[in-house]
């Protein structure tokens, strides 16, 4: 476990819980807490109560590598796709229409019946201005939201330090599947868990870590040795939560991965969902959950690799929601993907592609306007590096989340308005 705490957002009701009563005014500071600083007799002084009320939550697919996008929704109409693409344009003929244009990839069969049934938002031709084609540079920028690289936090951490008491439910924001804070939850006022695995979920190093922390607390003195000690009780409390959680919970969609990647560093995507649903049916609390499938860095032999992403991705993402609605919790949850970019139209000399820039985002729930919006990508008319253009601004789609979904102010997390995409049903 892994926790990004802020102390100004240190929710009041962590300390009383603990049984560490502290009054208002000055009398909440006795004379050995005399010099302990402000920010500290803040943390223990406000309560942060959470802004958001509604029972939504978001749950971030990231396609990481650079997800092509052409491979993805391709254009089985256009004649530019086959000349550019010589040997992955064989998808094309397998493709799953949904226009006259376009086709969703053969194995996205799950996704294809959720777009039937008006569950499936595809946002088309998305990216931002000056696009990097760095992984570095252009991850940060689609985490923390800012093409000119200058923001830190990531946009998700901030809504979370903004609008829920994270400090008082610490599984308000959660990594599963992986052992970092991924950048888009980060913020220095918002207290986020990492769970890779509930099983092993823990003090790195067992009860001897709990024993060792309890002698440190022991001899630290005032309000730092209760802000220690709040901490570690969250940490307790939290493991305790996920056992519970655990023991409650049966899945009821098909998450076995039946399907063997060829890219040796597959991440076992469907685990990390089959770990969302269970922290979303069981009511811990959660609303804002990231995911990552790794191995679209495609550029060599693409054709193959990518086909059983698509494979893995759509297995994945047809069991969760199947388990969502057995739960009858399917209209609560969006599920959206994100990857730093796209790849180029032309394939390569090894049969890949090398790194691009605007791509398609997918919206995934009950709760949304399902259909194609934005531009469908003009293959006869490239920028001059031989690149799509991109028509919607990544930050467009995160402001309906933010706003339509999550029931935030966007502009107070974005710094700016943008033309609405309009793909949930009914905003919160």
């Amino acid at each position: 476990m892994k926790e990004l705490g802020g102390t100004n957002g240190l929710s009041r009701r962590d300390f009383l819980r603990s049984g560490l009563v502290f009054g208002v005014g000055a009398q909440a500071l006795s004379s050995g807490y005399a010099a302990v600083p402000d920010v500290f007799a803040r943390a223990v002084l406000s309560a942060k109560s959470a802004a958001v009320q509604n029972d939504k939550v978001l749950v971030m697919i990231q396609l990481g590598g650079g997800n092509d996008g052409l491979q993805t929704v391709i254009p089985i109409a256009s004649s530019e796709y086959r000349d550019f693409r010589p040997q992955l344009s064989a998808a094309a003929e397998k493709a799953q229409p949904i226009s006259k244009d376009l086709g969703l990839h053969e194995n996205l069969k799950g996704i294809k019946a959720l777009y039937d049934a008006g569950k499936v938002a595809i946002v088309q031709g998305v990216g931002y201005t000056n696009p990097s084609f760095s992984h570095f540079d252009s991850i940060r920028v689609w985490e923390t939201a800012d093409p000119t690289k200058r923001q830190q936090d990531g946009w998700l951490g901030s809504a979370i330090a903004k609008n829920y008491d994270s400090a008082g439910h610490p599984l308000v924001g959660c990594a599963c599947g992986s052992t970092n804070v991924p950048g888009m939850l980060r913020d220095l006022q918002a207290t986020l868990t990492v769970i890779d695995d509930v099983k092993t979920f823990g003090f790195q190093g067992g009860q001897n870590v709990e024993d060792v922390m309890g002698t440190l607390y022991k001899s630290t003195p005032g309000i730092y040795g209760a802000l220690f000690d709040t901490a570690m009780s969250t940490v307790r409390d939290t493991v305790a939560q996920l056992r519970t959680s655990s023991a409650k919970y049966t899945p009821k969609g098909n998450y076995t991965d039946k399907v063997q990647l060829v890219y040796s560093s597959k991440n076992q995507l469907a685990a990390a969902l089959q770990l969302a649903a269970e922290l979303i049916v069981t009511g811990t609390g959660v609303k804002v959950l990231h995911v990552t499938l790794g191995g679209f860095d495609t550029h060599y032999t693409e054709l193959n690799r990518h086909d059983a992403l698509m494979n893995y991705l759509d297995s994945a993402i047809t069991a969760f929601h199947d388990d969502l609605t057995a739960y009858g919790m399917a209209d609560r949850v969006m599920i959206a993907t994100w990857s730093e970019f796209g790849r180029r139209p032309k394939e390569n000399a090894s049969g890949g592609t090398d790194h691009g820039t605007a791509s398609p985002i997918f919206l995934i729930g009950d709760g949304v306007k399902g259909g194609l919006y934005g531009e469908t990508p003009n293959l006869a008319k490239l920028d001059q590096l031989g690149n799509l253009s991109y028509t919607v601004d990544f930050r467009a789609v995160y402001q309906e989340i933010l706003a339509s979904h999550l029931g935030v102010d966007a502009k107070e997390i974005l710094g700016q308005s943008f033309d609405r995409v309009p793909f949930v049903k009914a905003p919160a």
